[in-house]
């Protein structure tokens, strides 16, 4: 009886703490829910809002709350292109950041949209040349995306995520915090551009998903109650067929007897 106490206590230890490492991934996919959540509420909140001058959001980093703000930039693009790679807009593709000079003198990165992918072909490598002379930009402020240094800091005009501070540090010169990417375009943008959609107000599965991490642990947790049991049931069962023997006359299996 010793060891099957042991052996249950072995096993109510180990699926406890399977339990809770269930219940844990429960509750992080509920903060996935409201953070989801929360993102659907900023978009809601600003996408319909009226357009502003860039000058009256961008200056500071930019928080979470300030995004899918419509901003309006002027200026001159100077060249600079950046292919974004490993991006996905109903399908996979890059995007295409590009430095616009304001006619105030700042710089600001102007996600100018996107380019999907070819079937069976690679990337393209051609990026479509910006308007030249003076543009307006309309576009939603994005905060800066956030990575290490292989995801951020350009190679041979490469990224992966789009930091303003990442690449005003490659370029040499100030750059704004965060960048806007764009809707509209006077001059046209070009037509092998899309632009960047905003997140659909949907909320996922991540209430699914946490209803069944913590249904797993449940099942954990009774688990150690059928264990014992199914061990008691078996037990009981020697128990018998060892008194059947010695009544019988047959030697009885003595360990089999108190398993």
């Amino acid at each position: 009886m010793k060891k099957l106490v042991l052996r249950w206590v072995a096993l109510a230890v180990f699926l406890i703490l399977l339990a809770l490492v269930f219940i844990r991934l429960g509750e992080w996919q509920l903060d996935r829910l409201e953070g989801t959540r929360e993102r659907n509420d900023v978009v809601a909140a600003n996408r319909d809002e009226p357009v502003v001058d860039y000058t009256d959001v961008m200056g500071e980093p930019v928080a979470e709350t300030g995004q899918w703000q419509r901003v309006r930039v002027t200026g001159t693009y100077t060249g600079e292109q950046y292919q974004v790679r490993y991006r996905n807009q109903d399908g996979p593709g890059i995007e295409v950041a590009a430095i616009l000079e304001t006619d105030t003198g700042v710089a600001v990165v102007v996600d100018r949209g996107f380019i999907p992918r070819q079937v069976g072909r690679a990337d393209t490598e051609i990026l479509p040349a910006p308007p030249a002379g003076e543009v307006e930009v309309i576009g939603y402020l994005r905060r800066d995306e956030r990575g290490d240094d292989t995801a951020i800091v350009p190679h041979d005009f490469k990224v992966r995520l789009i930091n303003s501070g990442a690449i005003a540090e490659s370029l040499g010169r100030d750059v704004l915090p965060g960048y806007v990417s764009l809707t509209e375009s006077t001059p046209a943008n070009g037509p092998e551009l899309k632009p960047i959609t905003p997140p659909e107000p949907s909320e996922g599965n991540h209430f699914s998903y946490a209803l069944q991490w913590f249904s797993f642990s449940v099942i954990a947790v009774g688990g150690i109650f059928v264990l014992i049991r199914a061990d008691l049931a078996d037990r009981r069962k020697a128990q018998r067929q060892a008194a059947l023997r010695a009544a019988r006359g047959r030697p009885v299996d003595e360990e089999a007897a108190v398993r």
